[in-house]
């Protein structure tokens, strides 16, 4: 009996002693793009969206910001603001499927779909990926967003679905001293004379922090 106590008591101080506490949290990077700051950043476009300054549009494009200087650290939190413009169809065929990615230091940590169409009764709903990746289709349109309620980029006849918001946040094993995010995509159109008013995307508010544990 004591010994198995005594056994207890050693696993429970050995599981207590191996818990990793954040030691310091620094923001390395900020940008909400309203001083038109593209410091960094190769294919920088500022653009406005909702009487707001914001990085894009974009379609059939990308665009990669690097960070130098890091301080020391073991994680990278990576935070911002994903605005998905207009008629995004997800994995729906013939216009589909369209894809979003993110990159770090050239591997890819996101890669999925988003649906801006809207169910209809007696119909399944266009479905898309996020929050999980491609090619899973098991979500309904706009799902895991944060607001479903803002306008589109161009008039309501050309693109009647609006925009999706939502918040990208992603945590990972990081020491280098630089590093690179790279956002992109690969939608699926034809025949529009206007390819940013059918489907287009923008960033807002990134903010990068170094954790040291």
């Amino acid at each position: 009996m004591n010994k198995f106590f005594f056994l207890l008591v050693f696993l429970l101080l050995l599981q207590i002693s191996c818990k990793t506490h954040v030691q310091n949290e620094v923001e390395v990077y900020n940008n909400d793009f309203e001083g038109s700051n593209l410091a960094g950043i190769s294919n920088g476009i500022i653009g406005q969206f909702n009487n707001s300054a914001v990085l894009g549009q974009y379609n059939n494009s990308t665009f990669i910001l690097k960070v130098d200087n890091l301080p020391k650290h073991n994680l990278i939190t990576i935070s911002f603001d994903l605005y998905i413009h207009d008629n995004w169809r997800g994995q729906l065929l013939p216009d589909g499927p369209d894809i979003w990615q993110m990159l770090i230091d050239n591997a890819l940590y996101i890669n999925t779909t988003f649906s801006n169409l809207d169910c209809k009764v007696g119909n399944i709903c266009p479905p898309q990926s996020y929050p999980d990746d491609y090619p899973n289709s098991n979500h309904n349109p706009r799902s895991g967003s944060y607001r479903t309620d803002l306008p589109g980029v161009c008039s309501m006849l050309s693109s009647p679905n609006g925009t999706t918001m939502y918040k990208i946040t992603k945590t990972f094993k990081h020491v280098n001293q630089s590093l690179l995010l790279q956002c992109l995509d690969k939608l699926s159109q034809s025949n529009y004379t206007n390819p940013k008013c059918e489907k287009s995307w923008s960033v807002d508010n990134i903010s990068i922090k170094a954790i040291t544990l």
